[in-house]
């Protein structure tokens, strides 16, 4: 009998049959610590059982395939009518399907609402991340709808639904919805002011027609989009149905999806309006910024959370390959090398989590300070985050080494899924002018966030001299705007800090105060202090599965 020639040894198995939710001590301990002990039991109780589905067989092969198989475009059915349709794997419409169910578009009319649902959709987005967009776009639309009481009473809760209907029809006869935006063009990107689409007024008050184009819309088979036109009186906000209330399909042309980078799974496309595209206005004409950018806060919290979402992942995956694979006498995670990448790694990664909580948090409470803090927050947090995303998931895909290079490991999809949340939204520059205008305008926004940050004032020397650090940069505003990503950086890492000083074990805050705010770490991930307890850093990012 022939020698086998191929045993297979010293792989790590699937990181496959445990819960996302429960085995992530930094998310676990948020909820806890940011809920209502009186919705504990039945909130843990919902995660927990989304946590098992996320981490379950079926749900990642659906992730895979909602992938590997990406959205269609039909412009014309066989007889030649233009329907202006996109085709999607059934595994997208059951992912969807299951965190609709899950109340991930259910946040801002219940107790807790967005604690719990920022939870599950940092959950969610480590199987899957394309389909986070439509969950997102629906949940952040509220704020703006209200901005029209009318519009927002039929709409809203048709929105905040948890049952996904995937076929398109008028709002009323839907027992649930989804929401998408189209507000950037062409010529001016994230200038919207340089927007050209036009809104003509008809007789009956408060509804237009449009005529123009969108270079992004976001989940074009949604049922309705907010979309900046310009009325007569400037910038307005609308809300433009697919369906419109006879049954008969608007004025929709879908030109062509956007052949992304990442997020395969999810359709991004180019439209236009053609004259008779129906829309209702959302607020006051000629304020359609101010309406709109409560969907845009709303959202860029869901790219700090996207981006948690997908660094966990990678730490995950990174930390359970070291601790099954064995190289030079031992398993990778007990190496002092490697386990200084781990922890290094596993560090960001936890940072990101809090502070992504700490977002939801805020909007629950719903306090002036709360929502002052925001103000800063948000801007400060989507720029640094978001930014962490990629080079922590390149450093986790280098961590299985050749085998995270091969598409089957998961690696490659996170790697090119990483750069998108600093994109969508408004990219760095952006977000960091964001963060000055708050600082030259609204007083009670820096005044919330030196209250946040001085809550951990005097636990940490390290903390307590970045705390001074930041307040001699704002004391001077010269030249601000050049120096914006700089101090917006500064501002998320005290804010970290100041977080994990407050709620993170002893270990995880003195690492951070150390490499992040004392300067002992490196360029590169890999370099904390040798004298940090690495060992307990790595442990807790670890999944036994």
């Amino acid at each position: 009998m022939a020698a086998s020639t191929h045993t297979v040894t010293n792989q790590a198995p699937p990181l496959v049959g445990h819960d996302v939710f429960t085995s992530d001590r930094a998310l676990a301990e948020a909820v806890e610590r940011h809920l209502a002990p009186e919705l504990l039991t039945e909130v843990r109780g919902d995660l927990t059982v989304l946590g098992r589905a996320a981490g379950s067989a079926q749900l990642q092969e659906w992730g895979e395939r909602a992938n590997a198989n990406p959205p269609r475009l039909r412009t014309h059915d066989r007889y030649g009518h233009r329907i202006d349709e996109v085709e999607f794997d059934p595994a997208w419409h059951r992912l969807l399907g299951k965190s609709v169910e899950a109340g991930l578009t259910d946040a801002w009319g219940r107790p807790g609402g967005h604690v719990r649902r920022a939870a599950g959709f940092l959950v969610v987005s480590q199987v899957e991340a394309g389909h986070g967009c439509p969950l997102s776009m629906t949940h952040a639309a509220v704020p703006a709808l209200r901005a029209e009481p009318e519009l927002a009473e039929v709409w809203e809760p048709a929105a905040a639904s948890h049952v996904y209907e995937r076929e398109l029809g008028p709002v009323a006869e839907k027992p649930g919805v989804l929401l998408g935006m189209a507000m950037t063009e062409k010529q001016g990107g994230s200038d919207v002011r340089a927007n050209t689409t036009e809104a003509r007024p008809l007789a009956a008050d408060g509804e237009y027609v449009l005529t123009g184009h969108k270079w992004f819309c976001s989940a074009p088979m949604s049922d309705a989009f907010l979309v900046l036109a310009q009325a007569p009186a400037g910038l307005t906000c609308f809300l433009l149905p697919r369906v419109l209330a006879d049954g008969s399909r608007n004025a929709f042309a879908i030109q062509r999806l956007k052949d992304k980078l990442g997020n395969r799974s999810n359709a991004s496309a180019e439209v236009e309006f053609d004259g008779t595209t129906w829309a209702r206005r959302v607020g006051e004409e000629g304020r359609g910024l101010r309406v709109i950018m409560g969907m845009v806060a709303a959202t860029r919290v869901d790219c700090v959370l996207g981006s948690a979402a997908l660094m966990r992942q990678a730490v995950a995956q990174a930390v359970h390959h070291c601790a099954y694979r064995e190289a030079f006498g031992g398993p990778l995670a007990e190496k002092p090398l490697m386990r200084n990448v781990l922890a290094d790694l596993a560090l960001e990664s936890e940072a990101a989590t809090v502070l992504a909580m700490r977002l939801a948090a805020a909007y629950d409470t719903g306090t002036p300070q709360e929502l002052a803090l925001l103000r800063i927050a948000v801007p400060a947090a989507k720029y640094w985050v978001t930014k962490r995303c990629t080079p922590v998931v390149a450093e986790a895909l280098e961590c299985l080494g050749g085998n995270g290079y091969v598409e089957e490991s998961g690696m490659p999809r996170l790697l090119r899924e990483s750069p998108l949340n600093s994109v969508w939204e408004g990219s760095g520059n952006v977000q960091a002018l964001d963060v000055v205008r708050a600082l030259r305008t609204e007083p009670a926004a820096l005044d919330a966030f030196l209250r946040e940050v001085g809550a951990a004032r005097g636990a940490d020397h390290r903390l307590d001299r970045a705390i001074r650090g930041v307040l001699t940069e704002l004391a001077d505003l010269e030249g601000i705007e050049a120096r914006a990503r700089r101090l917006t950086e500064r501002l998320a890492l005290v804010l970290q800090g100041a977080l994990l000083v407050r709620w993170a074990p002893p270990e995880v805050a003195d690492a951070f105060c150390a490499a992040r705010l004392g300067g002992d770490g490196g360029a590169a991930f890999g370099t904390l202090p040798h004298s940090l307890d690495l060992r307990a850093l790595v442990e807790r990012a670890r999944v036994e599965a």
